[in-house]
């Protein structure tokens, strides 16, 4: 008999609750028709953000981090962000504090969705986000504060930067050890899924000793601890994965005009951010998009779509996005054809243009259905 996987749940915000309730019956329904050998999922709640708030007084219980420690699957629906309190973002603090330093999100084309760009189809690619440093860190000053005021003058009196004392600051840090350790989380992915190539995606070429940085430190890594598995662009070798960057900016064009060209895409926070949300437009947008963000031990998976507080309660949102994240969970404790029964039933499902709203509107001759009957149309698919 096969282990009971547990995997601890935050329902979310918003449209959280709904999305989720889809979510885990498909989940569910994909490992109960895969398997007869007594495998399957035991969920355990915990709280944050407006549920956790109203039960607690607390947006972010300690319970919910002292269980996350120790725990080896976890996944969430979107959190929104406290209007007040001392939690910049509950998604950053989950990151930060649980070491979460890399966010990986799949963005691939499903047939039958209409898109902005020519070819869909060809974009088929992984974002490996670093998650914890770059400007995400928090690290800024809110302009002709006592705070802002007293770094700007340090900046300017004691290291001769050029500076407006009434500006508002920020700090962008980034490590050697936080951005190796994000690429070789990449390069072990490409190496494992058969991927041709491995892209730092960084503005180095202005941000020289913090991205720039980044890209030479993924290049070390590479040459230190894949060399006999990896290689450059310049120095291509049949069979190797090719180690390559591109310019920040210069990847969004390539993105758009030449998707087949890249499969791996390794980026500190922010350009991670912008690309991976620019990607999962083209192919019908955040509500197909999936992502976990991992330690060394948990993988959380996660709606990478924000609460929607405007049709929260409405039954009108897309489930996709946790329902492929429930794929990714699979796969990654080796449950590999209940991932692919999901995989198909979406794929049975748009094909027929039978979706949420979000998707309809893209599509002609769509037929629009709620939240609730697309989790059923998936079921059935199975």
């Amino acid at each position: 008999m096969f282990m009971r996987k547990t995997v601890y749940f935050i329902e979310g915000d918003g449209i959280g609750p709904e999305v989720f309730r889809v979510a885990r019956q498909v989940i569910d329904a994909a490992v109960a028709k895969s398997y007869s050998d007594g495998r399957g999922l035991d969920w355990s709640e915990l709280l944050a953000g407006e549920k956790a708030h109203a039960e607690t007084g607390s947006y972010l219980p300690e319970a919910t981090l002292e269980a996350l420690k120790t725990a080896e699957l976890a996944m969430k629906g979107p959190l929104a962000t406290p209007v007040s309190g001392g939690i910049r973002s509950l998604n950053v603090a989950l990151r930060q504090t649980l070491d979460l330093y890399a966010c990986i999100r799949p963005i691939k084309y499903f047939e039958g969705i209409e898109s902005p760009v020519k070819r869909p189809d060809l974009v088929d690619m992984t974002v490996f986000r670093e998650n914890t440093e770059d400007v995400y860190a928090g690290i800024e000053y809110q302009a002709n504060t006592p705070e802002a005021r007293k770094l700007l003058a340090f900046l300017r009196d004691e290291m001769g930067a050029k500076v407006d004392l009434a500006a508002g600051v920020g700090v962008k840090p980034m490590t050697e050890k936080g951005s190796k350790r994000l690429v070789k989380k990449a390069i072990e992915f490409a190496v494992a899924q058969g991927k041709p190539s491995v892209t730092l995606v960084h503005k180095g070429n202005i941000m020289k000793f913090t991205e720039g940085a980044f890209r030479l430190w993924g290049y070390e890594l590479a040459a230190a601890e894949f060399a006999d598995v990896t290689c450059t662009e310049k120095d291509s070798v049949p069979g190797k994965v090719i180690i390559k960057d591109r310019i920040a900016d210069a990847m969004f064009q390539e993105a758009l005009i030449r998707p087949e060209q890249y499969s791996v895409l390794a980026t500190p926070n922010l350009n991670g951010d912008y690309i991976s949300d620019a990607l999962a437009a083209q192919v019908g947008g955040l509500g197909m998009a999936p992502g976990v963000n991992m330690s060394d031990s948990l993988a959380f998976y996660e709606a990478t779509h924000g609460t929607a507080p405007t049709i929260a309660g409405q039954d009108k949102a897309n489930p996709c996005s946790l329902v492929l994240c429930g794929a990714m969970l699979l796969e990654h404790v080796g449950w590999h054809e209940a991932a692919q029964a999901i995989h198909a039933a979406v794929n049975t499902v748009i094909g027929k243009k039978t979706v949420t709203v979000d998707l309809a509107t893209q599509m002609q001759d769509a037929t629009t259905v709620g939240c609730t009957a697309f989790g059923d149309l998936l079921l059935s698919a199975m």
